[in-house]
Protein backbone atom coordinates (compact mmCIF):
# COMPACT_ATOMS: atom_id res chain seq x y z
CA UNK A 1 0.00 0.00 0.00
CA UNK A 2 2.88 2.45 0.99
CA UNK A 3 4.53 1.76 -2.52
CA UNK A 4 1.04 2.72 -4.64
CA UNK A 5 0.69 6.09 -2.07
CA UNK A 6 4.63 6.69 -2.99
CA UNK A 7 3.40 6.46 -6.92
CA UNK A 8 0.05 8.29 -6.68
CA UNK A 9 1.59 11.07 -7.96
CA UNK A 10 3.81 9.72 -11.23
CA UNK A 11 0.44 7.48 -12.01
CA UNK A 12 -1.48 10.70 -12.20
CA UNK A 13 1.29 12.65 -14.29
CA UNK A 14 1.17 9.42 -16.55
CA UNK A 15 -2.70 9.26 -16.55
CA UNK A 16 -2.55 13.18 -17.69
CA UNK A 17 0.17 12.36 -20.57
CA UNK A 18 -1.62 9.73 -22.03
CA UNK A 19 -4.98 12.24 -22.25
CA UNK A 20 -2.96 14.48 -24.13
CA UNK A 21 -1.53 12.09 -26.45
CA UNK A 22 -4.84 10.68 -27.24
CA UNK A 23 -6.46 13.93 -27.94
CA UNK A 24 -3.46 14.73 -30.28
CA UNK A 25 -3.75 11.58 -32.43
CA UNK A 26 -8.09 12.02 -32.27
CA UNK A 27 -7.38 15.37 -33.45
CA UNK A 28 -9.34 16.83 -30.92
CA UNK A 29 -7.23 19.42 -29.66
CA UNK A 30 -9.84 21.93 -29.66
CA UNK A 31 -11.52 21.06 -26.91
CA UNK A 32 -10.34 23.00 -23.33
CA UNK A 33 -12.06 20.70 -21.23
CA UNK A 34 -10.45 18.18 -21.95
CA UNK A 35 -6.67 19.83 -22.28
CA UNK A 36 -7.58 21.93 -19.15
CA UNK A 37 -8.58 18.27 -17.38
CA UNK A 38 -5.33 16.25 -18.33
CA UNK A 39 -3.59 19.72 -17.12
CA UNK A 40 -4.96 19.48 -14.03
CA UNK A 41 -4.42 15.90 -13.73
CA UNK A 42 -0.62 16.08 -14.64
CA UNK A 43 -0.44 19.46 -12.00
CA UNK A 44 -2.23 17.72 -8.66
CA UNK A 45 -0.28 14.68 -10.00
CA UNK A 46 2.93 16.79 -9.85
CA UNK A 47 1.89 18.68 -6.23
CA UNK A 48 1.10 15.16 -4.69
CA UNK A 49 4.54 13.36 -5.90
CA UNK A 50 6.40 15.85 -3.83
CA UNK A 51 4.26 16.02 -0.83
CA UNK A 52 3.76 12.27 -0.63
CA UNK A 53 7.10 11.55 -1.02
CA UNK A 54 8.14 13.74 1.87
CA UNK A 55 5.93 12.32 3.96
CA UNK A 56 6.63 8.63 3.12
CA UNK A 57 9.61 7.90 4.20
CA UNK A 58 10.68 3.80 4.14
Amino acid sequence: MKSLLKNLGVILIIIGAVILIACYAAGNVNNNAVLGGSLLLIVIGLIAYIVLNKRITD
